[in-house]
C-alpha cells in the first residue's frame, strides 16, 4: 500500500499535476547551532525533559530554539502507536515520571516564556491516556509563571470524554488536536486513530469551554487530492475550531510513508486564503509550518480576530 503512494499524482490549486521531485529550495533550512539553541538544549538535558522538536525531527528546531521557544513532550518519549509519518519512537513506554510537571514549569520559568506548548506521546496503556499529567503541568506553570499562556496539543485519548474533561477543566489557553490527514488516508497514515473521533474531540472541547481557543492541523503531501484537503479543512472548521495549521510532510526515514508531492509556497498561500474564507480566526500555512511553529504569534493573531 505504501509503495503505491509514490505513484499518486495530485493536482495543484490551478489544476496542474504535481509529482514529487528533489527537495525544493524553499524547504532547506540552516543547521542549528546558535548560542540560544545550545543553551536551550543544555537546559532540556539538565532538567531531563523531552521536546517534540527533537523527537519528531522538526526542521524548525534551530529557528525556534534560537528564539528560546520549544514544544515540550510529556509522558515519556515512547509512543504506544505507530503512525506511518511520525519519527517519534514507538513501543512499550517507561513508567510515568510524576515529577515531570515541576521540572517542566522550572524550564518555562528559566526560559521566561510568554507562551508554552505542551504535547505528548500517545499513552494508550494508561486509563485516561495521561490526561492528569497534562492538567498537572498546566497547574504547575500557572503557579511558577502565571503570565505565561499555555497551549496543549493532546492525543485523542481513544475518544474518552472523561480524559478530555480533565484537560479542559485545567483551563489551557489553547487546546489543539491535529486531524493530520484526510479520511481516505487515515487507516494508512494513522492506523491507531479515527477520523470521526478526531473531529468529535474538537467538537466536544469547544462545547465544554466555548471561550477556549481550539486548534488543529493537517499535513500536506501524503497523497490527498486538493478537493479532499479542502474537505478536511471544512470538516475541522465545522467543529468550531479557531486556528488551523497547514504544512508540508517531510519523510523522517525510508521506513516512513513516501512524499506524494510537494506543495509550493503559492499553494500554501492559497490554502490560507481559503481557510480564512471558511471562517478560521487564523491560518498558519507554509511549507515549514508545524503545529507549534510561531505559536506565540498564532495566539496574538487569533485574539486580534475576535
Amino acid at each position: 500500500m505504501a509503495a503505491s503512494l509514490v505513484q499518486i499524482t495530485s493536482r495543484s490549486a490551478t489544476g496542474a499535476p504535481a509529482s514529487p521531485t528533489r527537495k525544493p529550495a524553499w524547504l532547506k533550512v540552516s543547521a542549528p547551532g546558535g548560542p540560544n539553541y545550545i543553551a536551550t538544549r543544555q537546559l532540556m538535558r539538565g532538567l531531563r525533559l523531552h521536546t517534540v522538536c527533537e523527537e519528531a525531527h522538526c526542521p524548525n528546531i534551530g529557528e525556534c530554539w534560537e528564539h528560546r521557544a520549544a514544544t515540550f513532550m510529556i509522558l515519556g518519549d515512547v509512543c504506544t502507536r505507530n503512525c506511518a509519518y511520525c519519527a517519534v519512537a514507538h513501543g512499550t513506554p517507561a513508567p510515568l515520571d510524576l515529577d515531570e510537571p515541576v521540572r517542566l514549569a522550572e524550564a518555562v520559568g528559566r526560559l521566561e516564556l510568554e507562551h508554552v506548548v505542551i504535547t505528548s506521546v500517545d499513552r494508550d496503556d494508561l486509563p485516561n491516556g495521561g490526561a492528569e499529567l497534562f492538567a498537572e503541568c498546566i497547574a504547575a506553570i500557572r503557579t511558577r509563571s502565571p503570565e505565561t499562556s499555555v497551549e496543549i496539543l493532546i492525543p485523542d485519548f481513544k475518544g474518552s470524554e472523561t480524559a478530555l474533561r480533565i484537560v479542559v477543566d485545567a483551563k489551557p489557553d489553547i487546546l489543539n488536536h491535529n486531524l493530520e490527514t484526510i479520511a481516505r488516508l487515515y487507516r494508512l497514515a494513522r492506523p491507531g486513530g479515527r477520523y470521526p473521533r478526531a473531529l468529535e474531540l474538537l467538537r466536544r472541547a469547544k462545547q465544554m469551554d466555548p471561550g477556549m481557543l481550539t486548534k488543529s492541523g493537517v499535513i500536506c503531501g501524503l497523497g490527498e487530492e486538493w478537493d479532499e484537503l479542502l474537505g478536511a479543512m471544512q470538516d475541522v472548521r465545522t467543529q468550531g475550531v479557531d486556528i488551523l495549521t497547514l504544512g508540508q510532510y517531510l519523510r523522517p526515514s525510508p521506513g516512513h510513508l513516501p512524499i506524494a508531492r510537494y506543495y509550493s509556497p503559492d499553494e500554501f498561500a492559497e490554502l490560507k486564503r481559503i481557510g480564512l474564507a471558511m471562517g478560521y480566526r487564523h491560518v498558519e500555512s507554509g511549507p515549514l509550518v508545524r503545529s507549534s511553529y510561531h505559536a506565540w504569534e498564532q495566539v496574538e493573531r487569533a485574539m486580534a480576530a475576535l
